[in-house]
């Protein structure tokens, strides 16, 4: 989900006509790629249950999430349309992008579907191409400017925070001898692309309330840690959250993870991290 998906999803939830027509948006999972070309690697922007949130914020009405397999893939245009379309949803207008390609081996155009809309009658509204380029995003610019920790720049694209869904468990609790106690995030997708590894600073809501804080993501080197682990020490909070499932918002990449000679020196280090992330929280507000 990113703001050139929402200009789409704005101009469909204005189109329902005072109730005469309900908004609908069909997606597929598992994604088309892990299914037809085995990249079981593919990480994505959004997992499922982040993905019906978004929508919901939007005022999407109905979504239905069908399942992608080898046998669906093998529709071919006209089948799509026949059976998924017009049969399962008796639609009455399509807004789609210019660019887009459906049907087996994605053969059919926005053309095609002009013409079946013509046979089936349903009317076919087209997103230009100068509309698109506007917000000419692509989820791949998204995916390389967080693997760089670009916060700025794909939370621009994306039209939202980028976020970080899961549950607090119990880590090690070293952070709580150096007076920097951490929440550790599990997080039970495994296909949700991580930014790059290093210090950010972070906003959560819990129990309605906005917290700020600043997270590690990383191996813990100092303390020669092995797996990957998501850790937030949020400032001015002290609540028990073990078991909670919360979602984290990056605001601001601060520098890469480091390697500290002792535990001393990354205390050090955590206290610099911390003015700085309380200096751009400061910032932020001033800008509100």
């Amino acid at each position: 989900m990113h703001i050139g998906h929402r200009k789409i999803l704005e101009r469909i939830t204005q189109n329902t006509e005072n109730g005469k027509y309900e908004s609908l948006v069909l997606t597929f999972f598992p994604h088309p790629r892990i299914v037809l070309q085995g990249e079981s690697e593919v990480k994505l922007l959004n997992t499922l249950s982040e993905k019906i949130d978004l929508l919901e914020k939007i005022g999407v009405q109905n979504l239905v999430i069908h399942p992608f397999d080898i046998t669906f893939s093998r529709l071919t245009a006209e089948e799509f349309v026949k059976t998924v379309l017009i049969n399962q949803f008796d639609i009455k207008k399509i807004i789609i992008g210019y660019d887009h390609r459906f049907g087996r081996n994605r053969t059919a155009n926005i053309d095609d579907l002009i013409a079946f809309g013509k046979q089936h009658d349903f009317e076919v509204e087209q997103i230009s191409v100068q509309e698109i380029d506007a917000v000419s995003i692509s989820s791949t610019k998204i995916r390389k400017a967080l693997m760089e920790g670009n916060m700025t720049l794909a939370n621009e694209y994306l039209g939202y925070e980028y976020f970080l869904t899961g549950t607090i468990v119990r880590g090690k609790q070293l952070g709580r001898t150096i007076d920097f106690p951490t929440a550790n995030l599990q997080m039970e997708e495994n296909y949700k692309l991580i930014p790059r590894n290093g210090v950010y600073v972070v906003k959560s809501t819990i129990n309605q309330k906005t917290v700020f804080g600043m997270m590690n993501i990383g191996l813990n080197p100092t303390v020669a840690g092995e797996n990957l682990a998501i850790e937030i020490h949020f400032f001015d909070f002290d609540e028990e959250l073990y078991d909670q499932k919360i979602s984290v918002s990056l605001l601001e990449y601060l520098r890469p993870e480091q390697k500290f000679e002792s535990v001393a020196f990354l205390k050090q280090q955590l206290e610099k991290d911390r003015n700085t992330s309380l200096a751009y929280i400061n910032k932020l507000n001033h800008l509100i």
